[in-house]
């Protein structure tokens, strides 16, 4: 099929397509723990690193740049949006990080996050894995929702490329998800069901973003914005933080460049 022939589907059902793919590069990169019962700190490091990376990227050229070009063309202040926007997609992610019960790994459950409850250990660390996964699923269902507002190759093949980065970043995520959580004690099975499971929130999140920009279309670039802004508070909150353990930071900065520039070479040379 060519590209342009996809600009004839309806882009609810693209985002759905896309954030399946993202879900199952997810659920291949936490198929990893069947192979290794442990992560090396090294490895670790540089993998949530290139994730970090990644996502800092494509915040920018897939997100706020379009939502800024827009807000020009429609003939609005370009930076209301994309502030408000962004701000807005932060304040949100630190909402549910202080409401949604969550554990990060290594950590014992006293040191869980969020409203306190009595849930398990288990069910605290995939929350909080889960909570990683938000803003990478709602980010590419309001690109692909853009396509309702202007339906042109570049926008289409941009969504793609910003769909293709996550799914990238999302197979070393997934292995750092599902391996580390068999060093947690479960089974090689059931490290990998939660490392999996923890990416089925981003169909969810694609399909809610994509539905919203086609319901509001005036929305689009705030909408572009908060998923970036979301994006960010992650990066910073959790990945940033997790790949500086131990003391291999350089390998996490590493990473992080690299990312950075897969996901800028993905976008400027396909998008």
């Amino acid at each position: 099929m060519k590209l342009d022939g996809l600009l004839n589907y309806n882009p609810v059902l693209l985002a759905l397509g896309a954030t399946l793919f993202t879900w199952l590069v997810t659920a291949a990169g936490s198929a990893m723990v069947f192979f290794f019962k442990s992560i090396n700190q090294k490895i670790l490091n540089s993998m949530l690193g290139f994730a970090a990376g990644v996502m800092i990227a494509a915040s920018f050229w897939s997100l706020l740049s379009p939502a800024i070009s827009m807000a020009e063309e429609s003939g609005s202040t370009p930076w209301v949006p994309a502030v408000v926007g962004f701000l807005a997609g932060g304040a949100f992610l630190l909402m549910v990080d202080k409401i949604l019960p969550h554990l990060h790994l290594g950590l014992s459950v006293d040191k869980a996050e969020g409203i306190k409850t009595n849930w398990q250990r288990s069910v605290l660390l995939v929350l909080a894995i889960t909570l990683h996964n938000i803003p990478e699923g709602l980010a590419v269902g309001v690109a692909f929702g853009a396509l309702a507002n202007n339906p042109d190759v570049g926008m289409l093949s941009g969504a793609i490329v910003l769909a293709f980065g996550i799914g990238l970043q999302n197979f070393p995520e997934g292995a750092a998800v599902s391996i580390p959580l068999r060093r947690e004690g479960f089974s090689r099975l059931k490290a990998f069901n939660y490392g999996q499971l923890s990416g089925i929130v981003e169909p969810i999140a694609g399909v809610i973003g994509a539905y919203l920009v086609l319901t509001i279309e005036p929305l689009l670039p705030y909408a572009l914005s908060f998923a970036a802004g979301a994006m960010i508070f992650v990066v910073v909150e959790e990945l940033i933080p997790e790949s500086q353990s131990g003391n291999k930071s350089d390998l996490s900065t590493i990473g992080a460049m690299f990312g950075f520039a897969t996901m800028m070479l993905l976008d400027v040379a396909l998008g």
